[in-house]
């Protein structure tokens, strides 16, 4: 069964405006500190202006640059908590570029901040080659932590977090998505990516087709702002609902849970494909016996020609 749960507050969040100067502001009650010279990687909210952290906005307020995937996307926040800084682009397509000279100056004694677009920096975006190389180079980073999609959508999952694993974004191609989702199968943790809403219904077929038909999943979509919503159920069952209902608006945290406990020996593979076969076409009988095993139906239907042809 496909379990949706929308956000319970229904109301459009809303930017605090935060005051104070970029020397000694006290925010919280807590004096704002002197910022070291490096690189200040720094988290900011993934929907709802809300959740950035009074720390982030003392390093915003006090850095000499802050570099962004996007200043039009950063300006507005800037713009939402009155800050005044210097923003500049550090993309893909100016990164290398750019590197020498921002770490040159670090070491000479600058404080610069990066941020992405939504969320913390160096997660599924080009900031982490700036980290690496400064802390090469001798720079100091410091993280200032905060939003993170996903994490938000590991809580909001209802799936077990004491172990997972963050795998990125899917491949774009059926056939590289479901080998990578092959490398993966035996992880013993919930695996959580990040999905486009166009690519969601056939990369759930794929993981279904994959890593088992019966493995618990959750979907969680447009988390922390008006229309968030989480949805649950097995991959079958979520790869069914968005197959038919199309592709969901906004960013999508695509999660999946452990295998199950259940390991399927092959003896007991073929001991229910003979059962199977007794009142039933191959082919329906693979496909019963993949649904209630977890297995891909492609691999079971296979060995049932074996079996088949064995006698």
């Amino acid at each position: 069964m496909v379990e949706a749960m929308s956000s319970p507050d229904p109301s459009e969040p809303e930017a605090i405006h935060a005051s104070g100067d970029s020397t000694g502001s006290l925010r919280g009650g807590q004096p704002a500190q002197t910022l070291q010279p490096g690189l200040y990687v720094v988290s900011t909210p993934i929907g709802n202006l809300r959740d950035i952290t009074l720390r982030a906005l003392d390093v915003l307020s006090a850095v000499e640059e802050v570099l962004a995937e996007d200043t039009r996307v950063a300006g507005k926040l800037m713009s939402a908590y009155g800050l005044r800084v210097k923003l500049s682009p550090y993309h893909d397509h100016n990164g290398a570029e750019r590197r020498p000279g921002l770490i040159s100056r670090m070491q000479a004694g600058a404080k610069i901040a990066l941020i992405s677009d939504a969320g913390t920096p160096l997660v599924s975006d080009p900031g982490w080659k700036l980290a690496h190389d400064a802390l090469e180079e001798g720079v100091r980073v410091f993280p200032i932590p905060g939003a993170s999609a996903m994490l938000a959508g590991l809580v909001a999952s209802g799936l077990p977090s004491d172990q997972f694993l963050f795998a990125g974004f899917l491949p774009p191609k059926s056939g590289a998505r479901r080998a990578a989702a092959e490398a993966l199968k035996t992880v013993p943790g919930t695996l959580i990516f990040y999905e486009s809403g166009p690519r969601l219904a056939a990369s759930l077929e794929d993981l279904a087709a994959t890593l088992g038909a019966n493995r618990q999943a959750a979907v969680a979509r447009e988390l922390t702002k008006l229309f968030e919503e989480t949805r649950r159920g097995t991959l079958a069952e979520l790869a069914a609902h968005y197959a038919e209902a199309g592709a969901p608006r906004g960013e999508i945290v695509l999660l999946v849970g452990p295998p199950l406990d259940s390991e399927v020996t092959q003896e007991n593979l073929d001991a229910a494909l003979l059962d199977a076969l007794k009142d039933q076409p191959t082919k329906a009988a693979a496909n019963a016996v993949a649904d209630a095993l977890g297995l891909p139906k492609r691999d079971v239907y296979q060995r049932a020609l074996q079996l088949k042809a064995n006698g």
